[in-house]
């Protein structure tokens, strides 16, 4: 048996950790699903019941529970993308985001400011500012990607907009 030293351990560890964070979540949907009678001990297997089902009635409930699974992984990955839209790693071709403002008395942006979403995302104002004479309630937000990666927030019946960078 081979014993790291604590910085060797720290390398692994650290790379294991890149790697768990920088996998695709797509890479979760290649992941098959295992059968029944192959996840399944024959104890388990009689405990349940599942033993006096005919091989149709496995095969068909494996269908149901592979569909299921495929269902599940596809949303999770969804939410993920969803989650990570407008973060600097986030290599797929980005959509805009519709949300509302948290602030209940907005009056306005300028550099610096940072802006929470209901969706929980924060932004912060690179270019741009608006002043509102009387401050909106929680008003509606886009925020819309532009040229080399660069994201804008526009709010509604307001034609400024403001240049805007992700907040983790």
């Amino acid at each position: 048996m081979r014993v790291l030293s604590p910085s060797a351990l720290a390398g692994s560890l650290a790379l294991a950790v890149s790697f768990a964070v920088l996998a695709p979540a797509a890479g979760a949907a290649e992941r098959h699903y295992v059968p029944l009678q192959q996840r399944l001990s024959a104890e388990q297997l009689k405990a349940t019941g599942l033993d006096t089902l005919s091989p149709q009635q496995i095969q068909l409930l494996d269908q149901l529970l592979a569909q299921d699974q495929d269902a599940q992984v596809q949303e999770a990955v969804k939410k993920i993308r969803a989650e990570r839209r407008g973060l600097p790693q986030e290599a797929e071709s980005p959509e805009p985001i519709a949300s509302t403002l948290k602030d209940s008395a907005f009056r306005g942006w300028s550099g610096g400011t940072v802006l929470e979403l209901e969706n929980g995302q924060r932004w912060r104002v690179i270019d741009g500012s608006l002043y509102l004479g009387k401050p909106v309630a929680t008003p509606k937000v886009t925020v819309t990607p532009g040229m080399a990666g660069a994201w804008y927030l526009t709010m509604e019946g307001q034609i400024p907009k403001a240049k805007v960078k992700r907040v983790e």
